[in-house]
């Protein structure tokens, strides 16, 4: 088990500390998704995050306030993103490839 800082998008303050079951050496991308997914079950505030390049392909991310964060160059295929806010996210160049975005706030 190893602790995984997810910072804020726009500095370096950490937004929350997830505990994951990972590798030291696992690619940062996976280490983020972990994270992410740590906080998803326990109600991490996630807005604001940088969550850039982050392997979230097959999360359950539905009724999850993801306002203001950083997604940009994201996994983010077979993701259920349905109900979840994303207002002001910064999508860009992120993998939507089978991602249910049903009821979004964009």
């Amino acid at each position: 088990m190893i602790e995984f800082d997810i910072l804020a998008r726009f500095s370096d303050e950490v937004n929350f500390t997830a505990e994951i079951d990972c590798a030291e050496d696992a690619p940062y991308s996976v280490k983020l998704g972990l994270a992410v997914k740590w906080g998803v079950e326990h109600d991490a505030d996630l807005s604001n995050a940088d969550l850039s390049n982050a392997d979230l392909s097959n999360a359950d991310l539905s009724n999850t306030n993801l306002w203001n964060t950083s997604l940009r160059s994201a996994d983010l295929s077979n993701c259920n993103l349905s109900n979840a806010s994303l207002r002001s996210a910064d999508l860009s160049n992120a993998s939507l490839w089978n991602t249910s975005l049903r009821s979004a706030d964009l």
